[in-house]
């Protein structure tokens, strides 16, 4: 069975499916903040994280955006709402499935089922934190240092950087840089990836040999771990 660690703060509905997913088979993990869910995902590498849209802290949105940008851990949001504009918002913002509430086990038991099922098992994950020399990428609190210095980047620059940390060493083209931090309705504004790659570049104080232009096609990270 599966490694789960859902995310929520009704504490009742923790207790339900605590007792719920473990009677299923299933090893399981909470957390009620936002931040302590993206800290526990990089720690124990769940299988599935379910995850509510309305936390204390971080928006739920925020938590499946900021995991997908070092994990392609398999995401299930629940709602109490059932609207399907925000059904679209969380299956655009990295989200498997989406679960409106109230629910029934067996019903939820099935989704986790289907989403494991889905797992391609070919992207590569980063670890939640990565060096390389001076460079640290803190993927879990959004942060990336150079040397003692924090890098003041903007949620844009940060997605860029960590989507090539997540393919350090193999090239990432124009159209998946693009697909994957601006959105899937994007693809042919290049410019655009030029342009982040120039700031990201002059706020590391990086020449050219962390990120690499790949002339014509897109970029690539140098491996950290090589």
């Amino acid at each position: 069975m599966a490694r789960v660690l859902v995310i929520d703060d009704d504490s009742s509905l923790l207790r339900a499916l605590r007792v719920g997913l473990r009677a299923a088979g299933h090893e399981v993990a909470t957390a009620t903040r936002g931040q302590e869910g993206l800290e526990q995902t990089a720690l124990t590498a769940p299988d599935v994280v379910i995850v509510d849209l309305g936390l204390p802290d971080l928006d739920g949105l925020e938590v499946c955006r900021r995991v997908r940008e070092w994990s392609d851990v398999a995401l299930i949001v629940l709602s109490a709402t059932g609207a399907e504009e925000s059904k679209i918002a969380a299956l655009n913002g990295g989200a498997d499935d989406y679960v409106t509430k109230p629910f029934s086990m067996g019903e939820l038991e099935a989704r986790i089922r289907a989403v494991l099922r889905g797992r391609s098992g070919d992207v590569p994950e980063i670890p939640a934190v990565l060096e390389a020399g001076s460079l640290t990428i803190d993927a879990v609190h959004h942060e990336v240092r150079r040397g003692e210095h924090v890098v003041d980047l903007t949620a844009k620059e940060f997605g860029v950087l960590a989507y090539l940390a997540r393919f350090a060493g193999r090239t990432c083209t124009y159209q998946m840089i693009l697909s994957s931090v601006w959105g899937p309705g994007y693809g042919d504004e290049s410019a655009y990836v030029h342009a982040y790659v120039h700031r990201l570049r002059t706020k590391l104080l990086d020449d050219g040999l962390l990120i690499e232009t790949v002339p014509g096609v897109g970029y690539r990270l140098r491996d950290l771990n090589g």
